[in-house]
């Protein structure tokens, strides 16, 4: 785990970022650098409801509100909290698919939870249709399709970036659609959707230029073991990493890259 999160938080990019800032995208700001989808996790898979982390009391066919004993992390890009995921600060409960349409609205930033696994991002357009990138594509599907049984929540405010209007939200979702691998930035769908309601290249692969004076910061906070802190020259880097330790649920080794804890 060591090498790996050495060989994560070291990336050097020989390219310059090429998306607006402003999050929207021109053709002409597509070309010149060559992006690649990682398919290192398959979000969406094919599990039964059954296999998704909840108890006999907690099924997914129940509306919800429950709570998941989920990793809590906060994260920092110098000395400005720019993400967290904290429950004694925010509601974390999940609820069924069913329920979290009638919580929705277009723009919205969704978030799909189960135990050993990757959240799923999308962004939310309307009925029960949904914007996301799934295995190297950006499609609309139906949320009580690809949620398969897990729970979810709305996180407008997991990143504390200010978002777009709706309406540009929407314009950089839909302008992404049918897109595949070769042609898309993003590694992941939370990159992706969050790319959307924010507009920041950060969350590109390749996005930001690195510098010594810029360093993000992730805050571990271990159930009875405090909280560890990882660095990261890039956001993206940073959302990796952590979506890993949420997918494989390695906090041992993670903690002791730090050397101890807070």
């Amino acid at each position: 785990m060591g090498n790996q999160l050495d060989r994560i938080t070291h990336l050097n990019y020989s390219e310059l970022p090429t998306g607006d800032p402003s999050g929207l995208e021109k053709d002409e700001l597509r070309v010149g650098v060559a992006y690649f989808f990682s398919d290192e996790e398959e979000e969406v898979d094919d599990r039964t409801p059954s296999d998704c982390g909840f108890t006999k009391d907690h099924s997914p066919a129940e509306e919800g509100p429950f709570s998941v004993s989920e990793v809590e992390y906060s994260a920092f890009c110098s000395q400005e909290c720019i993400f967290s995921k904290l429950r004694e600060n925010e509601d974390l409960n999940v609820y069924s698919a069913k329920t979290l349409l009638t919580m929705c609205k277009p723009g919205d930033l969704l978030e799909l939870v189960a135990t050993a696994q990757a959240p799923h991002w999308a962004i939310y357009e309307q009925d029960d249709q949904v914007i996301h990138l799934h295995k190297g594509e950006i499609r609309k599907d139906s949320l009580l399709e690809i949620s398969n049984g897990r729970h979810g929540r709305v996180v407008n405010n997991r990143y504390r970036y200010r978002p777009l209007p709706p309406d540009l939200v929407m314009q950089n979702a839909v302008g992404h659609l049918g897109l595949s691998s070769e042609e898309i930035c993003w590694t992941n769908s939370e990159s992706f959707a969050a790319w959307c309601r924010f507009g920041k290249r950060e969350f590109k692969a390749g996005g930001e230029v690195h510098s010594a004076e810029q360093q993000y910061f992730l805050k571990v906070h271990l159930s009875g073991s405090g909280v560890h802190t990882l660095v990261f020259r890039s956001l993206e880097d940073m959302i990796r990493e952590r979506r890993r330790v949420d997918a494989s649920g390695i906090l041992k080794e993670l903690s002791l890259v730090n050397g101890g804890k807070e």
